[in-house]
């Protein structure tokens, strides 16, 4: 049942306020007129909004977060680390202070715990005492914008698995499903696996993106040979680019899953792929 004590009026921090989630988590709460804090490893150069208060604090260092920390109610979590080694520390911190948090993880096996570090900072916040909420994203669409090279240059995306089909999610949705439950004391316990509303094969994604921008962009198969040279040189991890290309091909006879879950908790669909494609659509015109 929905909790009956007030939900959280005070002060809230948005840690990784700068990234994808966080700056709309940052503006939304800003629009529900809410105190806003928002941490950054630089807070002197950080791009936010009039209204916020920005502070210092690396997760990576649990000592530099007292003042970060200090007077908030809730906090919305990002893990910027790979590895957890200084995350029971940063949570016992923020549970000296606030009553809730919201942990920005990601999407398991149907609805079970993710693997990794996502699942184990997910045990610490269960152990913590604080009110929780996990918000568990399937792909996101931002990162796409790793094509915006290819497109810019001469629109043609090279890449492997064009038939691989996908559920990505805007990252404006991802913040409004994170604001409801910072605010809201119905989501209290809740764990919530979150897609766009449809299916996109990644070939289909890059049509989309030339009609975004005006401009045809045009799908070049690259096999798993090709794009495992490229990849590695990119990204240098040689077990996530096995990993990737493992996911993409099983992608392509086993899409990705779809929920409901962005209109349920928000009563607003999930926006398209074609409107996150508009809303970026300068990021992958030539400059």
């Amino acid at each position: 049942m929905p909790r009956t004590d007030p939900a959280p009026t005070g002060t809230i921090l948005v840690t990784g306020a700068t990234g994808n989630v966080g700056r709309h988590v940052v503006t939304q709460l800003l629009d529900a007129q809410v105190n806003v804090r928002a941490m950054t490893r630089n807070p002197d150069t950080a791009p936010l909004p009039a209204g916020v208060e920005t502070v210092h604090g690396d997760m990576d260092a649990p000592g530099t977060l007292g003042a970060a920390f200090d007077g908030v109610d809730a906090v919305f979590l990002l893990w910027p680390l790979f590895s957890t080694a200084t995350a029971p520390a940063v949570v016992d911190a923020i549970a000296k202070h606030a009553r809730r948090i919201v942990y920005l993880s990601a999407m398991g096996s149907g609805d079970s715990r993710p693997d990794g570090f996502w699942g184990e900072v997910e045990v610490l916040i269960e152990r913590s005492g604080l009110e929780w909420t996990f918000v568990r994203p399937g792909g996101f669409a931002t990162n796409v914008l790793g094509w915006a090279d290819q497109i810019r240059t001469d629109g043609v995306v090279r890449w492997p698995y064009g038939d691989a089909g996908r559920s990505l999610i805007h990252e404006a949705d991802i913040a409004a499903v994170s604001v409801q439950a910072l605010l809201d004391n119905q989501h209290v316990g809740a764990a919530y696996s979150l897609t766009g509303p449809e299916i996109v094969t990644q070939a289909e994604q890059a049509r989309i993106i030339g009609e975004a921008i005006g401009r045809e962009v045009r799908w070049e198969e690259l096999s798993p040979k090709e794009a495992r040279k490229q990849l590695l040189a990119d990204w240098g991890d040689g077990s996530f680019v096995e990993q990737a290309l493992r996911a993409w091909a099983d992608m392509v006879d086993n899409p990705e899953p779809i929920t409901q879950t962005v209109e349920k908790v928000t009563g607003t669909p999930a926006r398209t792929f074609r409107q996150w494609a508009l809303d970026h659509a300068d990021d992958f015109r030539p400059r």
